[in-house]
Protein backbone atom coordinates (compact mmCIF):
# COMPACT_ATOMS: atom_id res chain seq x y z
CA UNK A 1 0.00 0.00 0.00
CA UNK A 2 1.26 3.46 -0.88
CA UNK A 3 1.15 6.27 1.67
CA UNK A 4 -0.55 9.55 0.80
CA UNK A 5 2.02 12.09 2.07
CA UNK A 6 0.72 15.00 0.04
CA UNK A 7 -1.61 15.58 -2.87
CA UNK A 8 -5.20 14.44 -2.94
CA UNK A 9 -6.61 11.02 -2.14
CA UNK A 10 -9.86 9.53 -3.39
CA UNK A 11 -11.17 6.16 -2.22
CA UNK A 12 -13.68 4.34 -4.41
CA UNK A 13 -15.96 1.88 -2.65
CA UNK A 14 -16.96 -0.80 -5.14
CA UNK A 15 -14.72 -1.97 -7.99
CA UNK A 16 -17.41 -3.10 -10.44
CA UNK A 17 -17.86 -1.55 -13.89
CA UNK A 18 -18.72 1.88 -12.50
CA UNK A 19 -16.10 2.03 -9.74
CA UNK A 20 -13.30 0.75 -11.98
CA UNK A 21 -14.22 3.14 -14.81
CA UNK A 22 -14.24 6.07 -12.36
CA UNK A 23 -10.75 5.02 -11.16
CA UNK A 24 -9.56 4.83 -14.77
CA UNK A 25 -11.04 8.27 -15.51
CA UNK A 26 -9.26 9.78 -12.49
CA UNK A 27 -5.97 8.29 -13.70
CA UNK A 28 -6.38 9.54 -17.28
CA UNK A 29 -7.50 13.01 -16.16
CA UNK A 30 -4.91 13.29 -13.36
CA UNK A 31 -7.72 14.35 -11.02
CA UNK A 32 -5.91 13.31 -7.84
CA UNK A 33 -2.59 11.88 -6.66
CA UNK A 34 -3.89 8.71 -4.98
CA UNK A 35 -6.76 6.33 -5.73
CA UNK A 36 -7.73 3.43 -3.47
CA UNK A 37 -10.11 0.79 -4.85
CA UNK A 38 -12.03 -1.08 -2.14
CA UNK A 39 -14.31 -4.03 -2.81
CA UNK A 40 -15.59 -7.07 -0.93
CA UNK A 41 -14.11 -9.00 -3.87
CA UNK A 42 -10.48 -8.19 -3.06
CA UNK A 43 -9.08 -9.98 -6.12
CA UNK A 44 -11.28 -7.92 -8.45
CA UNK A 45 -10.20 -4.66 -6.78
CA UNK A 46 -6.54 -5.73 -6.99
CA UNK A 47 -6.85 -6.69 -10.65
CA UNK A 48 -8.51 -3.40 -11.61
CA UNK A 49 -5.89 -1.39 -9.70
CA UNK A 50 -3.05 -3.35 -11.34
CA UNK A 51 -4.51 -2.90 -14.82
CA UNK A 52 -4.77 0.89 -14.44
CA UNK A 53 -1.43 1.21 -12.61
CA UNK A 54 0.37 -0.52 -15.50
CA UNK A 55 -0.68 2.29 -17.86
CA UNK A 56 0.02 5.41 -15.80
CA UNK A 57 3.42 5.98 -17.40
CA UNK A 58 1.43 7.06 -20.48
CA UNK A 59 -0.64 9.50 -18.45
CA UNK A 60 -0.40 11.29 -15.10
CA UNK A 61 1.55 9.81 -12.22
CA UNK A 62 -1.33 8.59 -10.09
CA UNK A 63 -0.74 6.10 -7.27
CA UNK A 64 -3.48 3.48 -7.49
CA UNK A 65 -3.88 0.50 -5.22
CA UNK A 66 -6.48 -1.75 -3.63
CA UNK A 67 -7.27 -1.71 0.08
CA UNK A 68 -9.74 -2.21 2.92
CA UNK A 69 -12.22 0.18 4.52
CA UNK A 70 -9.48 1.31 6.94
CA UNK A 71 -7.41 2.45 3.96
CA UNK A 72 -10.12 5.02 3.23
CA UNK A 73 -8.89 7.03 6.25
CA UNK A 74 -7.48 10.47 5.27
CA UNK A 75 -9.37 10.44 1.96
CA UNK A 76 -10.37 13.85 0.65
CA UNK A 77 -13.24 12.23 -1.23
CA UNK A 78 -14.95 8.87 -0.98
CA UNK A 79 -16.90 7.76 -4.05
CA UNK A 80 -19.65 5.27 -3.18
CA UNK A 81 -20.54 2.86 -6.00
CA UNK A 82 -21.56 -0.06 -3.75
CA UNK A 83 -24.54 -2.19 -4.52
CA UNK A 84 -26.20 -4.25 -7.20
CA UNK A 85 -26.31 -2.84 -10.72
CA UNK A 86 -29.51 -2.24 -12.62
CA UNK A 87 -30.49 -5.07 -14.94
CA UNK A 88 -32.21 -4.64 -18.31
CA UNK A 89 -35.89 -3.77 -17.74
CA UNK A 90 -35.34 -2.96 -14.06
CA UNK A 91 -36.02 0.55 -12.71
CA UNK A 92 -33.59 2.25 -10.34
CA UNK A 93 -36.23 2.08 -7.62
CA UNK A 94 -36.61 -1.72 -7.95
CA UNK A 95 -33.10 -1.89 -6.56
CA UNK A 96 -33.88 0.20 -3.54
CA UNK A 97 -34.15 -2.13 -0.52
CA UNK A 98 -31.28 -4.46 -1.50
CA UNK A 99 -28.90 -1.54 -1.95
CA UNK A 100 -30.16 0.27 1.17
CA UNK A 101 -29.26 -2.85 3.17
CA UNK A 102 -25.74 -2.96 1.69
CA UNK A 103 -25.21 0.73 2.47
CA UNK A 104 -26.48 0.34 6.06
CA UNK A 105 -24.01 -2.48 6.69
CA UNK A 106 -20.96 -0.62 5.35
CA UNK A 107 -21.38 3.14 5.72
CA UNK A 108 -21.26 3.60 9.52
CA UNK A 109 -17.84 1.90 9.58
CA UNK A 110 -16.64 3.97 6.61
CA UNK A 111 -17.86 7.27 8.08
CA UNK A 112 -15.92 6.48 11.27
CA UNK A 113 -12.72 5.80 9.27
CA UNK A 114 -13.08 9.01 7.22
CA UNK A 115 -15.35 11.47 9.09
CA UNK A 116 -14.03 14.55 7.25
CA UNK A 117 -14.15 13.26 3.67
CA UNK A 118 -16.67 14.50 1.10
CA UNK A 119 -18.84 11.57 0.01
CA UNK A 120 -19.91 11.42 -3.64
CA UNK A 121 -22.74 8.91 -4.01
CA UNK A 122 -23.22 7.05 -7.28
CA UNK A 123 -25.05 3.87 -6.17
CA UNK A 124 -28.61 3.60 -7.48
CA UNK A 125 -31.28 4.63 -6.75
CA UNK A 126 -28.97 7.55 -6.00
CA UNK A 127 -31.48 9.84 -4.25
CA UNK A 128 -32.57 7.02 -1.92
CA UNK A 129 -28.97 5.94 -1.20
CA UNK A 130 -27.86 9.55 -0.52
CA UNK A 131 -30.74 9.82 1.98
CA UNK A 132 -29.80 6.46 3.54
CA UNK A 133 -26.18 7.54 4.09
CA UNK A 134 -27.32 10.69 5.89
CA UNK A 135 -29.70 8.63 8.05
CA UNK A 136 -27.21 5.91 9.06
CA UNK A 137 -24.17 8.14 9.76
CA UNK A 138 -23.39 11.46 11.49
CA UNK A 139 -22.13 13.01 8.25
CA UNK A 140 -23.42 16.51 7.52
CA UNK A 141 -25.65 17.19 4.48
CA UNK A 142 -22.87 19.39 3.02
CA UNK A 143 -20.54 16.36 2.98
CA UNK A 144 -22.83 13.96 1.13
CA UNK A 145 -23.43 14.67 -2.56
CA UNK A 146 -25.51 12.39 -4.76
CA UNK A 147 -24.43 12.40 -8.41
CA UNK A 148 -28.15 12.96 -9.02
CA UNK A 149 -29.17 14.61 -12.27
CA UNK A 150 -25.67 15.86 -13.17
CA UNK A 151 -25.60 13.15 -15.83
CA UNK A 152 -29.23 13.76 -16.91
CA UNK A 153 -28.35 17.45 -17.30
CA UNK A 154 -25.40 16.50 -19.52
CA UNK A 155 -27.66 14.22 -21.58
CA UNK A 156 -30.20 17.05 -21.91
CA UNK A 157 -27.59 19.57 -23.07
CA UNK A 158 -26.35 17.07 -25.66
CA UNK A 159 -29.92 16.52 -26.97
CA UNK A 160 -30.62 20.24 -27.28
CA UNK A 161 -27.15 20.86 -28.79
CA UNK A 162 -27.86 18.26 -31.49
CA UNK A 163 -31.16 20.00 -32.25
CA UNK A 164 -29.64 23.48 -32.65
CA UNK A 165 -26.22 22.50 -34.03
CA UNK A 166 -24.13 23.90 -31.19
CA UNK A 167 -21.67 22.56 -28.62
CA UNK A 168 -23.39 21.29 -25.44
CA UNK A 169 -21.17 23.79 -23.55
CA UNK A 170 -23.18 26.63 -25.09
CA UNK A 171 -26.51 25.25 -23.86
CA UNK A 172 -27.76 26.30 -20.41
CA UNK A 173 -30.33 23.73 -19.36
CA UNK A 174 -30.99 21.56 -16.33
CA UNK A 175 -32.82 18.47 -15.16
CA UNK A 176 -34.29 18.74 -11.65
CA UNK A 177 -35.81 16.26 -9.20
CA UNK A 178 -35.27 12.52 -8.99
CA UNK A 179 -32.53 10.84 -11.01
CA UNK A 180 -35.22 8.73 -12.65
CA UNK A 181 -38.75 8.64 -13.99
CA UNK A 182 -40.15 11.69 -12.17
CA UNK A 183 -37.36 14.07 -13.21
CA UNK A 184 -38.32 17.17 -15.21
CA UNK A 185 -36.80 20.00 -17.23
CA UNK A 186 -37.47 23.55 -15.99
CA UNK A 187 -37.83 25.03 -19.47
CA UNK A 188 -38.22 28.55 -18.02
CA UNK A 189 -34.49 28.39 -17.11
CA UNK A 190 -33.32 26.90 -20.44
CA UNK A 191 -31.43 29.35 -22.63
CA UNK A 192 -28.68 29.83 -25.20
CA UNK A 193 -26.55 32.98 -24.79
CA UNK A 194 -29.20 34.29 -22.41
CA UNK A 195 -31.93 33.90 -25.04
CA UNK A 196 -34.90 31.71 -24.03
CA UNK A 197 -34.97 28.43 -25.95
CA UNK A 198 -38.15 29.12 -27.93
CA UNK A 199 -36.96 32.58 -28.94
CA UNK A 200 -33.53 31.26 -30.00
CA UNK A 201 -35.09 28.55 -32.19
CA UNK A 202 -37.33 31.14 -33.86
CA UNK A 203 -34.47 33.60 -34.36
CA UNK A 204 -32.16 30.94 -35.84
CA UNK A 205 -34.97 29.30 -37.84
CA UNK A 206 -34.74 25.96 -36.04
CA UNK A 207 -37.82 23.82 -35.60
CA UNK A 208 -39.42 24.14 -32.17
CA UNK A 209 -38.14 21.65 -29.62
CA UNK A 210 -40.51 18.82 -28.74
CA UNK A 211 -40.33 19.11 -24.96
CA UNK A 212 -42.04 15.78 -24.25
CA UNK A 213 -39.74 13.96 -26.63
CA UNK A 214 -36.63 15.50 -25.04
CA UNK A 215 -37.56 14.67 -21.41
CA UNK A 216 -38.47 11.15 -22.48
CA UNK A 217 -35.09 10.80 -24.22
CA UNK A 218 -33.29 12.02 -21.09
CA UNK A 219 -35.23 9.75 -18.70
CA UNK A 220 -34.76 6.63 -20.81
CA UNK A 221 -31.15 7.29 -21.90
CA UNK A 222 -29.62 5.02 -19.24
CA UNK A 223 -32.11 2.21 -19.86
CA UNK A 224 -31.43 2.40 -23.62
CA UNK A 225 -27.69 1.93 -23.02
CA UNK A 226 -28.32 -0.94 -20.58
CA UNK A 227 -30.60 -2.61 -23.15
CA UNK A 228 -27.80 -2.52 -25.73
CA UNK A 229 -24.62 -3.17 -23.73
CA UNK A 230 -25.83 -4.41 -20.34
CA UNK A 231 -24.56 -1.54 -18.19
CA UNK A 232 -23.74 2.18 -18.13
CA UNK A 233 -20.39 3.39 -16.87
CA UNK A 234 -18.52 5.82 -19.16
CA UNK A 235 -20.79 8.88 -18.92
CA UNK A 236 -21.38 8.47 -15.18
CA UNK A 237 -17.60 8.20 -14.64
CA UNK A 238 -17.12 11.47 -16.52
CA UNK A 239 -19.79 13.23 -14.45
CA UNK A 240 -18.33 11.91 -11.15
CA UNK A 241 -14.87 13.03 -12.27
CA UNK A 242 -16.25 16.54 -12.82
CA UNK A 243 -17.87 16.62 -9.36
CA UNK A 244 -14.63 15.44 -7.71
CA UNK A 245 -12.51 17.88 -9.71
CA UNK A 246 -14.76 20.73 -8.54
CA UNK A 247 -14.25 19.64 -4.92
CA UNK A 248 -10.47 19.22 -5.13
CA UNK A 249 -9.97 22.52 -6.99
CA UNK A 250 -12.45 24.34 -4.74
CA UNK A 251 -13.96 25.42 -8.05
CA UNK A 252 -17.30 26.77 -6.77
CA UNK A 253 -18.94 25.42 -9.88
CA UNK A 254 -22.72 24.97 -10.07
CA UNK A 255 -23.97 21.45 -10.82
CA UNK A 256 -27.31 19.71 -10.39
CA UNK A 257 -26.65 17.20 -7.63
CA UNK A 258 -28.77 15.35 -5.09
CA UNK A 259 -28.86 16.86 -1.59
CA UNK A 260 -31.11 16.77 1.45
CA UNK A 261 -34.07 19.15 1.13
CA UNK A 262 -35.07 21.15 4.17
CA UNK A 263 -37.93 23.44 3.31
CA UNK A 264 -36.92 24.76 -0.12
CA UNK A 265 -39.99 25.02 -2.40
CA UNK A 266 -41.91 23.53 0.56
CA UNK A 267 -40.07 20.18 0.31
CA UNK A 268 -38.34 18.49 3.27
CA UNK A 269 -36.76 15.18 4.35
CA UNK A 270 -36.02 13.83 0.89
CA UNK A 271 -32.91 14.00 -1.32
CA UNK A 272 -33.28 15.23 -4.90
CA UNK A 273 -31.38 17.31 -7.44
CA UNK A 274 -31.31 21.08 -7.74
CA UNK A 275 -28.39 23.40 -8.56
CA UNK A 276 -25.70 23.62 -5.88
CA UNK A 277 -22.31 25.29 -5.66
CA UNK A 278 -19.62 22.59 -5.31
CA UNK A 279 -16.27 23.39 -3.73
CA UNK A 280 -13.76 22.16 -1.15
CA UNK A 281 -16.39 21.71 1.59
CA UNK A 282 -18.73 19.75 -0.66
CA UNK A 283 -22.00 21.66 -0.97
CA UNK A 284 -20.85 25.26 -0.47
CA UNK A 285 -24.21 26.82 -1.21
CA UNK A 286 -27.60 25.85 -2.53
CA UNK A 287 -29.12 27.80 -5.40
CA UNK A 288 -32.86 28.47 -5.49
CA UNK A 289 -33.89 29.57 -8.99
CA UNK A 290 -37.30 31.12 -9.53
CA UNK A 291 -39.53 28.44 -11.04
CA UNK A 292 -42.99 28.72 -12.58
CA UNK A 293 -45.93 27.37 -10.54
CA UNK A 294 -46.14 24.40 -12.90
CA UNK A 295 -42.44 23.61 -12.42
CA UNK A 296 -42.77 23.79 -8.63
CA UNK A 297 -45.65 21.30 -8.86
CA UNK A 298 -43.45 18.96 -10.94
CA UNK A 299 -40.67 19.24 -8.35
CA UNK A 300 -43.13 18.46 -5.56
CA UNK A 301 -44.48 15.49 -7.53
CA UNK A 302 -40.91 14.18 -7.92
CA UNK A 303 -40.31 14.60 -4.16
CA UNK A 304 -43.60 12.80 -3.44
CA UNK A 305 -42.60 9.88 -5.70
CA UNK A 306 -39.32 9.54 -3.79
CA UNK A 307 -41.10 9.92 -0.44
CA UNK A 308 -43.44 7.04 -1.34
CA UNK A 309 -40.43 4.80 -1.92
CA UNK A 310 -38.70 5.96 1.30
CA UNK A 311 -41.89 5.16 3.24
CA UNK A 312 -41.77 1.56 1.98
CA UNK A 313 -38.15 0.98 2.96
CA UNK A 314 -36.59 -0.15 6.20
CA UNK A 315 -33.72 2.07 7.28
Amino acid sequence: MAENKSGKKISIIGAGNVGATIAYTFAVAGTCSDVVLIDINKEKAKGEAMDIRQGVSFSHNVEIWDGTYDDAADSDIIVVTLGLARKPGQTRLDLAQANVNIIKSVMPQLAKAAPDAIYVVVSNPVDIITYTILKCTDLSPKQVIGSGTALDTSRLRSSIADHVGLSPNSVHAYVFGEHGDSSFIPWSLTNIAGIPMEEYCKDQEHADIDEDEIINEVRTAGAEVIKRKGATFYAIAMSVNKICDNILRDANNIMTVSTMMNGKYGISDVCLSLPAVIGANGIEKEVTPTLTDEEIEKLKASAAALRRVLDQLEF
